[in-house]
């Protein structure tokens, strides 16, 4: 046995941790004290989950900055680095933005929600148990019956509120027109997902007839809210792609996207974020505690983590 003295066990022991230390840190580098950008939009289920999201990023010890973003806009914001997620891609209304982007280089698909999702005009349920159109909800009902719909800004016609332009541009009078509808309807947008609540809430207390631009998953999936149903979509029916864009909108997809770099620079917040995976009625919650409990966006997103910790905390380990 080859004799080794006291100072050189210790020497050879320190050799050994700073090893395994040097190893350690090459199989699980720390996230990077940088925040993590996310963005804020204009409806509500998005805000809270850009809290719940940032609180779970917190909890792992990682910094967060919140910005108001453009909805179309925010996958070039990801792409060219001034945000790093998004955490609400909706096939129908930015599917498009989102492809475009990872064309370009830059964004990566960070995985699929569980929730599928619709977004289209419609009606709440109880215009159609009181029967204030006969045949909805198939969209040629709307032929007999646009005075149903009419308000004091429409001159008249039966009247659609759309969201905000900036979410579907001119979808909506192209269908009008493409359906021989817009003789006797008109599109009018809301300023943001409030106003079209507001109106749901109107118009039940009036007891008149409304058709608004909605989505599932959402809060009015428990409150009871039927869609329109259109011709049915097929790739090339809209204008932009060729067709006349008579169709209505397709079912789709709600995926998550990141930076390119975020895996790099936040590995254990971007593990977590490409696990989780919302349902349809965990989005309808979040959505509901602001839209129907009037809870502030933040205020509602840490009642969902402290009442949700067995969904979201297994992301984060």
């Amino acid at each position: 046995m080859k004799f080794r003295s006291p100072k050189m066990l210790r020497t050879l022991a320190a050799a050994s941790c700073v090893s395994l230390m040097t190893m350690g840190g090459a199989a699980k580098a720390a996230d990077s004290t940088q925040p993590i950008v996310i963005p804020l939009h204009n409806w509500s289920s998005q805000v809270v989950m850009a809290y719940v999201i940032g609180g779970m990023f917190e909890s792992m010890g990682s910094n967060v900055e919140y910005v108001p973003a453009d909805s179309q806009a925010v996958y070039e914001s990801i792409r060219n680095g001034d945000v790093t997620i998004s955490h609400e891609v909706w096939q129908s209304t930015f599917g498009k933005s989102f492809y475009n982007a990872m064309a370009k280089g830059g964004v990566i698909d960070a995985g699929t929600h569980s929730a599928t999702t619709l977004e289209e005009m419609g009606v709440p349920t109880w215009v159609i148990e009181e029967n204030l159109c006969p045949g909805l909800p198939s969209w040629e009902a709307l032929k007999d019956c646009p005075e149903v719909f009419a308000t004091a800004d429409s001159e008249g016609k039966g009247r659609w509120l759309e969201g905000p332009q900036s979410w579907h541009g001119d979808l909506m009078p192209v269908r009008l027109e493409a359906l021989g509808l817009a003789d006797t309807w008109t599109v009018k947008f809301a300023g943001g997902a409030d106003a079209l609540w507001t109106e749901l809430a109107s118009a039940k207390k009036e007891k008149r007839g409304t058709i608004i631009f909605n989505w599932t998953p959402n809060f009015t999936d428990a409150d009871g809210f039927t869609f329109i149903e259109f011709p049915e979509y097929f790739d090339g029916c809209r204008k932009e792609d060729g067709g006349d864009g008579s169709c209505g909108s397709p079912k789709g997809w709600l995926k998550k996207a990141a930076n390119y770099k975020f895996p790099k620079t936040h590995p254990a917040a971007y593990t977590a974020f490409s696990k989780l995976d919302f349902t349809t009625t965990q989005i309808g919650e979040m959505a509901a505690l602001v839209d129907i409990d009037k809870m502030d966006h933040k205020d509602a997103a840490a009642k969902w983590l402290a009442d949700n910790e067995d969904v979201w905390m297994p992301w984060t380990q």
